[in-house]
Order: C-alpha cells, then structure tokens, then sequence
C-alpha cells in the first residue's frame, strides 16, 4: 500500500497580477521569501524542479487562475508552486502546509499564509503547497505534496532544518493524511503530522461530497454501462479500489507518521466520524497521537483569528488560545 530550474518570485508575481490586483490580500504584511513554481514547464512536460519530478500527469484544468476576496484560490493548473517562509531563528522544523477546500480551490489566507505567520513566530519553517486541484485526475494533488518534500528535503541542511512535518485542513487534511500514508520513501515520508478538521473517508455518508467528487470524479463516471463488460468491471474494480485506498483510515500502519487531530463536534460539513474513525486506527497500530475535539465551533476556522476578520467573527475564539497552546506543545515534543 506504501508503494503506491526554479523559478523565484518574479514569475510568481507576474503570474498573479492579473487575478491579486482585483482581490482582497491577507490581512498581514507577510509575505512568502520565495515562490518557486513546482512544473516551470508546466503539465504536458513531464519535468520538474532538478530536485523533484514531473507533474506525471495534467489535470486537465486550463486558464488563469481565480482568487476570492477571502483567499480561496481556484483553477490551479500549471502554476502549481510552493510559497517558502524563512524565519529569523529556526528551531529545526520544518511544516510543509496543505491549505483546505474541498479539492476545488486552495484557501491561501485562513489555512496558508495565516498558518505561516503562526509558524515563523516559534522558529518554524514553512512550505505551503498551492497544489493543483485534481479534477477527478486523483494522483495530481498527492504528486505534488510529494515534489513539495522532495525539494525541502533536499535544501534542509543549508535552511537549518531536520525535521519536516505536515499539515492538513479538511480536503487539505484529506491530502495531509494521504501523504502520511502513501508515501513513497523516507523522502516523501513526513515526520509528523497534524490533521484539522480533515475530511479522512470518501465512504458516504460520513465523506465530504464535494472532496469526493473532486478526488475521484463523479459517480456516473464509474457506473456508465454504456460499456463492454469487461470494461464495465475493470472500473467498478478500480471504483472501489480508489475509494478504499483514500479512505484513509485503511491504510493507517505502524509507519503512519506521529499525528495531532483537532475538531469540532459541531461540525456539519465533515463529520466528527472522520477524525476518530482514523485516531481509532492510530491507537490500533501504536502510532503516537493526540486528538482534541471542542464542542463548538464548525470547521473552517483555521486561523483566522479576530485580527484577521474583525472582532466577533472568530466563532473558534472562545477555543483558539487552548488550541495553540497544545498544537505549540505537541510541536515542541515531537521535535
């Protein structure tokens, strides 16, 4: 089950200046030291970063990208890339990030750069992955956490760091803990991870529709009989397949990096079921874990604390400060 030329800031910006000019920024002055773009070639080559590999496929998505007022960044295609935050005194960690959104659109503020900003304040290096959506093309977004991992593992001694964990936010933890199980080696292995609010099973009725759908395409792509019979059973075999492999609670094993989940039970768009049904298999195969569940507070929330969207509209504040406390801790000791 386990074996499953840069480009800097410059090309970034011009590649974004026709969608930022028109939108809202973050809510901070931060902003990434370097943005290097993971396919400078773009999907139809198979080449990437000299220390990476190639997009193996492309997901099929063309034309500029979109950006919301609220950071949710969508249509990610050929500008897949990596945003890299430095801080002044690093610690020795390093969090490659997975911004959520249900594997239709990145959100860049609330789960990425906010998330960084966090970070560089404990002496954490950040890398959060823009990654492509996959568009029923389900090996993409994996592929690309992946090449993300293998070009920090490959700058780690000159950036100080010696460990490099991962996090997820809902279709962001979905692919968070996709890369805590299907790695490849111990270079795309992460060394920890920490899952928020994830989406884990695309089994319904407990999955994140929308992620499913995304991820795997749409039913009526699997059950079209419009087909030979031997086609018609090849894809229901690979139907199934795919859906037992991405419910991640199935692959969970003793290599299945040490792991932090925090949730809401409130939470109506991806059941609390998630979440435990994988810390359930954590605890089976005597992975180190930590889960929190607060009675309130929905999902979404990320980081999006009362200095980035006004007083009263964080509805996690009452829970915020105890959340960074115990993430700070856990981060402190699997270092």
């Amino acid at each position: 089950m386990k074996k499953f030329f840069a480009i800097a800031v410059l090309a970034a910006a011009v590649l974004f200046a026709g969608t930022q000019a028109s939108a809202q920024e973050p809510k901070t002055k931060l902003r990434p030291n370097q943005t290097l773009l993971l396919y400078p070639q773009g999907q139809s080559v198979n080449v990437g970063l000299p220390e990476a590999k190639g997009p193996i496929e492309s997901n099929g998505l063309t034309g500029e990208e979109t950006l919301s007022e609220t950071g949710n960044l969508g249509n990610i295609n050929d500008n897949a890339r990596i945003d890299l935050y430095f801080p002044k005194k690093p610690n020795g960690q390093m969090v490659v990030v997975c911004p959520g959104g249900g594997y239709k659109y990145v959100s860049s503020f609330n789960e990425g750069v906010y998330v960084a900003e966090w970070m560089l304040a404990r002496g954490i290096t950040v890398c959060v992955v823009k990654y492509r959506m996959p568009n029923g093309h389900w090996c993409v977004p994996l592929n690309d956490v992946q090449n993300a991992f293998r070009y920090c593992r490959a700058h780690a001694a000159e950036w100080k760091v010696n460990q490099i964990g991962i996090m997820g936010f809902s279709a962001g933890g979905h692919l968070a803990a996709s890369a805590s199980n299907l790695f490849t080696d111990e270079v795309t292995r992460p060394d920890f991870s920490v899952l928020v609010y994830p989406v884990i099973t695309i089994h319904r009725p407990l999955t994140h529709n929308g992620t499913r759908t995304n991820l795997i395409g749409k039913d009526a792509i699997w059950t079209d009989r419009n087909k030979l019979v031997d086609e018609y059973e090849q894809a229901q075999r690979d139907w199934n397949g795919l859906k037992e492999v991405f419910s991640l609670q199935n692959v969970v094993d003793a290599k299945t990096p040490p792991t932090y989940l925090v949730l809401c039970e409130d939470d109506k768009t991806v059941p609390a079921e998630n979440s435990l049904m994988y810390y359930q298999q954590l605890l089976a195969n005597k992975v180190p874990a930590e889960i929190h569940i607060f009675p309130t507070g929905g999902h979404g929330w990320g980081f999006s604390a009362e200095k980035y969207v006004g007083k009263g509209n964080d509805k996690f504040s009452y829970a915020r400060p105890y959340f960074e406390q115990t993430l700070e801790r856990w981060l402190v000791s699997v270092r």
